[in-house]
């Protein structure tokens, strides 16, 4: 148990636990060939692209592009050039104007057109907005502005009597379409009511639970969109995005539930036994190449609820704890994520990314590149790279697990996760199994590292700098080095002054999850991940880092 085994290793059916139930399958399309996954994918895919779009890649004006939009096509409607410029502008525009503003461009290319007495490009011009209603029917349906622009364009067309074009940029079947990206209700907390949380876990072997728990990751992760990702970009964060708020609930759900599995045990065994199934849990994640719930239950693990059970952690093996540092070294953040890129480089078929590590890779180059070069053209280069980026999450959907689920476990395990508990919560019950132990290094003992009951003014000054209230020092027992008794008297003093005015300590900081990218403003250091990126203090909200 001593090694995280082969990621690229096909994972075996599962020989246990009841099959009497109904199948729950996802409509991937499975590939016959292993999606690529070299990590240069996206540049080798941009630079193909980069050169068919030829003096374009250079940058061009935002005209010049609709323009070569609209050139794409022949007299009948048919592509006479790649598609992939097409592609681009439909789908990345929203980072430059919006939908209704660049279809206005398009109305104000049409009466130009016809100002012109020019037929034939009137009529490329609607074989252009076609294929983007045919494309991308879905912008039309979720954007009104889009769609009232949309009318606007139908009106013209019909009054100056265009029979075929006014056929041509019909959108009365879009309607008709079964949109199957239904978008999931955000979840919202109650905070007066519990759950049970061990519906399931008694019951399943790990690897038949890490194959559910992987189900209901895909069931999320693919119901993230295009559009999903270009309006994180756009936001800069996930609100009023539902399919990603609800990827982020599952994972902090998931992690949270590992939590409370382990603190419902009463006694420090059966602890240890609930956190030694959670390895094993991880072990098969890691198979299934299913890193974002990996991370989710590590992450629970590693939370400090759990960390600081002393006893629990006594009774846990010496290889379950090298797997977890084997687990937490592949999911380390060191070197952005270096480890965990390299192993998610090699992995081939199926497989779920970090979803937070590669929105943190669009943000990053959302930000190191401008929109606009010289002369106002428009960055082309920048579009294509977030349009790679972007895509290759999006064909990771296309690849469907290796696995069936039975959907009455499905429901099971859909309410376990649905907790209400609030992080106090959690860390009352953790310190009601094991209370503090008085003996346990302090914050002196992180600082007095030879043991010898001392610590120097250089080092009492780091941990007086997080409160801002004036001290006097006296190091009458050793100069220059500061006691425990002295700089307990310290707080005592501190404690009693802020008390006679009415005050608290300055800062109550909580482990926080981060739904933007934020910046600690200790260290000024980027805090993203998945969940719990640092800490926020509960009164003045100011981020920081771990």
């Amino acid at each position: 148990m001593g090694t995280l085994g082969k990621a690229r290793e096909a994972p075996r059916k599962p020989s246990h636990g009841c099959r009497a139930a109904p199948k729950a399958r996802l409509e991937g399309k499975p590939s016959s060939s292993p999606l690529p996954s070299h990590p240069s994918l996206a540049q080798i895919t941009q630079f193909r692209m980069m050169v068919s779009l030829g003096h374009l890649a250079k940058g061009a004006s935002l005209d010049d592009l609709i323009d070569s939009c609209v050139q794409s096509f022949d007299a009948d409607g048919n592509l006479c050039r790649s598609n992939q410029l097409l592609q681009v502008m439909l789908t990345m525009h929203r980072i430059l104007i919006s939908s209704a503003e660049l279809l206005q461009k398009v109305i104000t290319l049409y009466k130009d057109a016809l100002a012109k007495n020019s037929p034939g490009l009137c009529l490329k011009i609607c074989y252009f907005v076609r294929y983007w209603i045919t494309e991308f029917w879905i912008m039309f349906k979720i954007d009104a502005s889009l769609a009232s622009t949309m009318e606007e364009f139908q009106e013209l067309v019909k009054a100056n009597g265009e029979e075929l074009h006014c056929h041509l940029i019909d959108t009365t079947q879009i309607n008709a379409r079964d949109w199957s990206r239904k978008l999931t209700q955000r979840i919202k907390s109650n905070t007066s009511k519990k759950r049970k949380v061990s519906l399931l876990f008694d019951h399943l072997e790990p690897e038949e639970l890490s194959e559910h728990l992987t189900y209901l990751e895909f069931k999320s992760f693919r119901r993230i969109s295009f559009s999903d990702y270009q309006n994180y970009l756009v936001n800069s964060c996930v609100k009023e995005n539902p399919t990603m708020e609800r990827s982020i609930a599952l994972c902090n759900g998931i992690s949270q539930w590992v939590q409370l599995m382990v603190l419902s045990r009463p006694t420090p065994q059966l602890r240890a036994e609930v956190f030694i199934k959670f390895i094993q849990v991880a072990q098969k994640l890691h198979q299934l190449q299913n890193f974002n719930t990996l991370m989710a239950v590590i992450g629970g693990l590693c939370h400090s609820s759990i960390s600081r059970l002393k006893e629990t952690s006594s009774h846990v093996p010496h290889e379950i704890n090298k797997v977890l540092g084997e687990m937490t070294e592949l999911l380390s953040s060191c070197r952005n994520y270096d480890n965990y890129r390299r192993a998610y480089g090699e992995c081939t078929h199926f497989k779920i990314p970090i979803l937070g590590v590669h929105l943190k890779d669009l943000i990053s180059l959302y930000e190191a590149m401008p929109d606009y070069l010289e002369e106002g053209k428009v960055n082309v280069h920048k579009l294509l790279a977030l349009y790679n980026h972007i895509n290759e999450l999006v064909q990771l959907q296309e690849v469907a697990p290796p696995l069936e689920a039975n959907k009455d476990l499905v429901h099971l395990l859909t309410l376990s996760l649905d907790l209400y508990y609030t992080e106090d919560e959690i860390y009352e019950l953790s310190y009601a199994r094991e209370p503090r132990n008085h003996k346990a290094p302090s914050v002196f003992k992180n600082y007095d590292h030879d043991q010898d009951g001392y610590i120097s003014q250089e080092e009492f000054e780091k941990i007086a700098a997080s409160f801002p209230f004036s001290f006097c020092v006296m190091d009458k027992d050793r100069e220059g080095l500061i006691s425990r008794e002295e700089i307990t008297a310290y707080f005592m003093r501190a404690s009693s002054i802020y008390s006679k005015l009415g005050l608290g300590f300055p800062h109550n900081f909580q482990e926080t999850t981060y739904l933007k990218p934020t910046f600690c403003d200790n260290c000024a250091g980027f805090l993203w991940g998945v969940i719990k990126q640092g800490y926020r203090c509960k009164g003045n909200k100011h981020p920081e880092s771990r």
